[in-house]
């Protein structure tokens, strides 16, 4: 007689504890591996920002169950939903809503009927499920749109549909994945207004993949950073985006980050003989690492060369010969030879005041008010 096969546990067997989304998982595709946990408040928007290739979508991939995890485990509101070791919860009775760069309307149905799809499929009955619909429409902005089909609608508008349609299936978390990138302007601020709007009173989690700073400024609370398969930071947003750990993230933040050793509480120099000063002690230790963090824009351009200090520079103070000049919205963007890890952003008026060109030496100032300063782990 052979042997019995060895059972799975199955997932709704396992102890659920009241959490939000928490997901700790590790995948290996090809090549690639995402080991990452995250976790995010049962009203909380969590925001995943990454270069390409990070590993963003794999991460909500693995969350919705369309990528199977080599190893850990996935939990919404406490109900385990996957993992290495279970049998996982099949996609349909997951609960958790997916919006992407693209509507994915079904195009023979109308809008309403797109909507109410959900609640049909949950065995709500048709009359029902239109109300719940043409509700949703209209919390979307999009009553008198019923019956249109999604030919017959805009860009933003489809994402809107999509958005309703999301929603009304009563999701346990809402998965977003870049979902305003393919828009314009417009729509794009109309439907992170509608995402802010629903979220407190959704009160369900939500993860936000983005490539935009503006997203994860206005929807979410708190930010993490995933690189190369790896959270290399996570926090609140003020001070992940605020002050970057990282250049990626600095660029990401439109910030210039400069690291280097501090000389006092307040105080740090870069390798490249910059000396930065902040207003108030930021609790630096003399000659531990540290790096600060500015605006490009609160730099002050002034033609010709700093004045010379003594054998020491100014904090604050620095002077450089122009390697390449950028356009940039409303001005210019300046990256001297001497510190190529510094951009500086002037008007265009200034910019024509400074007759900016290839070689030109100028003098750079910023004020210490305009400077953060942080020990680096």
């Amino acid at each position: 007689m052979s042997a019995a096969p060895e059972r799975r546990t199955d997932a709704s067997d396992r102890p659920a504890s009241d959490t939000g989304l928490v997901a700790e998982l590790e995948v290996e595709r090809g090549g690639f591996r995402l080991d990452a946990a995250v976790s995010v408040g049962p009203d909380e928007v969590l925001a995943v920002l990454g270069p390409n290739g990070s590993g963003k979508s794999t991460l909500l991939g693995a969350i919705a169950g369309h990528v199977p995890l080599d190893r850990g485990e996935v939990r919404i509101g406490g109900r385990l939903l996957g993992g290495a070791d279970v049998r996982e919860v099949p996609l349909a009775a997951r609960r958790i809503g997916l919006l992407g760069q693209q509507a994915l309307l079904f195009p023979h149905l109308s809008a309403l009927e797109n909507v109410a799809f959900g609640p049909r499929a949950q065995g709500t009955g048709r009359r029902e499920s239109r109300a719940e619909a043409a509700a949703w429409l209209d919390r979307v902005g999009l009553a008198g749109f019923e019956r249109r089909r999604p030919a017959e609608l805009s860009g933003g508008q489809q994402q809107r549909v999509a958005l309703a349609r999301t929603l009304a299936a009563k999701p346990a978390a809402l998965l977003l994945d870049e979902p305003f990138a393919a828009l314009d302007v417009e729509a794009a601020a109309g439907m992170r207004r509608l995402v802010r709007e629903h979220r407190t009173a959704l009160g369900i989690p939500m993860l936000l993949v983005t490539h935009d700073p503006l997203d994860a400024l206005v929807l979410a609370g708190r930010a993490a950073i995933l690189q190369a398969g790896r959270l290399v930071d996570e926090g609140p947003i003020a001070r992940v985006l605020g002050h970057p750990r990282t250049p990626f993230i600095a660029a990401l933040a439109g910030v210039d980050l400069v690291e280097g050793v501090a000389l006092d509480e307040a105080t740090v120099r870069a390798s490249g003989g910059l000396v930065l000063r902040a207003a108030e002690p930021a609790g630096l230790v003399p000659g531990a690492r540290a790096s600060a963090v500015f605006a490009p824009g609160a730099v002050h351009v002034a033609p010709g060369a700093a004045p010379a200090r003594g054998g020491d520079a100014e904090a604050n103070h620095w002077s450089g010969t122009v390697a390449s000049l950028e356009p940039t919205g409303g001005g210019v963007r300046i990256v001297a030879a001497e510190h190529p890890g510094v951009a500086v952003d002037v008007p265009t008026a200034a910019a024509v005041a400074l007759d900016l060109e290839a070689g030109a030496a100028l003098a750079f100032r910023i004020e210490a008010a305009d400077v953060s300063l942080r020990p680096l782990d």
